[in-house]
C-alpha cells in the first residue's frame, strides 16, 4: 500500500488538532506536483504529518479515510482533497535536520524540495522514518 507525507502549518492545523477532531478534509494543496501526488491517494494509505514553520518535523501517523477527491468548496476542477484520520503520534518527532544527516534519504523529496506539501514516501524511507521516531536522537 502506498504512503504519503503531507505537510501542515502546526498553527493552521496541527497533528494535535487531528487527534481531537478524528477526522478531517485535507485541502489547500495548490502546487502542481504536490496535487499530483494527492490525487493518488488512496483509502487505506499510510500517511506522516510533518509540522512546518518552527518545528520542521514529522510528528504523527494517519491514514486516508477516503480516495482523493474533487475539491468541492473550489471552481478549480484541478483541486483535490482527501480525508484523513489520526493514527498515532511518534514517539520522537524526526526533524528535517535528523533527516539531512542520513545519506540513505537524500534524494528523497523532503530534504531537497521544501515547498513541496504532498510527498510519496517509499516503504524503504517509512521504515527509516519510523526507526529514527523510535530514538530521541532524531532531532
Amino acid at each position: 500500500m502506498p504512503k504519503w507525507l503531507l505537510k501542515t502549518e502546526p498553527d493552521d492545523y496541527s497533528f494535535e488538532n487531528l487527534l481531537r477532531d478524528g477526522k478531517t478534509v485535507w485541502d489547500g494543496v495548490n502546487n502542481n506536483l504536490a496535487l499530483i501526488y494527492l490525487r493518488q491517494i488512496k483509502k487505506g494509505d499510510g500517511l506522516m504529518v510533518y509540522h512546518t514553520g518552527m518545528e520542521k518535523a514529522i510528528v504523527g501517523l494517519a491514514v486516508a479515510a477516503s480516495d482523493a477527491y474533487a475539491d468541492p468548496k473550489g471552481d478549480n476542477p484541478k483541486q483535490a482533497v482527501v480525508d484523513i484520520k489520526p493514527g498515532a503520534n511518534l514517539r520522537c518527532a524526526v526533524t528535517l535536520k535528523a533527516v539531512k544527516t542520513q545519506p540513505r534519504l537524500a534524494k528523497w523529496e523532503l530534504p531537497r524540495l521544501g515547498r513541496l506539501s504532498v510527498m510519496p514516501v517509499p516503504e524503504e524511507i517509512w521504515q527509516i522514518i519510523l526507526t529514527m521516531a523510535e530514538q530521541p536522537s532524531a532531532k
